[in-house]
């Protein structure tokens, strides 16, 4: 098989992991924030953890390794102007990422706490984080559909 087809191959089955993961994840965590349920958020929190470093950060490191293959044996300059955006989102992504991991890790061992003392509610500081988890995840969903869009058309972008 061409080594084109199979790295083109795993970047798009990575961007799918790095993206349906992050939704997926995002959508659990939220609704379960929103239903309340010390329990419920504790069990989404541990998963959602657990799916973002099995998942999202080996997606997300596959993705600039197998991006960058693809430029090279494509022949594009490194400095194309849709990929110098792409790589800025992407960076922008990952920021909102590391950040919303950390946020992830300190809610579910708030849950945890909670659950163990037998609590049926969650500290203030929960919603607090949830807010900041929330917003966060906005610039990185927004920044991953762009670089969709930027990969199908690859447009002059001046």
């Amino acid at each position: 098989m061409d080594a084109f087809l199979v790295v083109k191959w795993v970047h798009i089955l990575s961007s799918t992991v790095l993206f349906g993961t992050g939704i997926g994840t995002a959508f659990h965590m939220f609704a379960a924030y929103l239903r309340g349920g010390v329990e419920a958020q504790r069990v989404v929190s541990q998963n959602v953890v657990l799916a973002d470093w099995l998942f999202t950060a080996t997606s997300g490191v596959l993705q600039p390794v197998t991006g960058l293959t693809l430029v090279v044996l494509a022949g594009y300059s490194l400095w194309e102007p849709w990929l110098v955006v792409t790589y800025g989102l992407y960076v922008l992504a990952a920021v909102c990422w590391i950040a919303v991991v950390f946020i992830q890790i300190k809610l579910k061992e708030m849950a945890e706490a909670a659950s163990q003392t037998g609590n049926t509610t969650l500290p203030p500081e929960y919603d607090r984080l949830m807010r900041r988890w929330f917003w966060l995840g906005w610039p990185a969903f927004i920044s991953l559909m762009i670089i969709f869009y930027l990969m199908i058309a690859r447009p002059a972008l001046w």
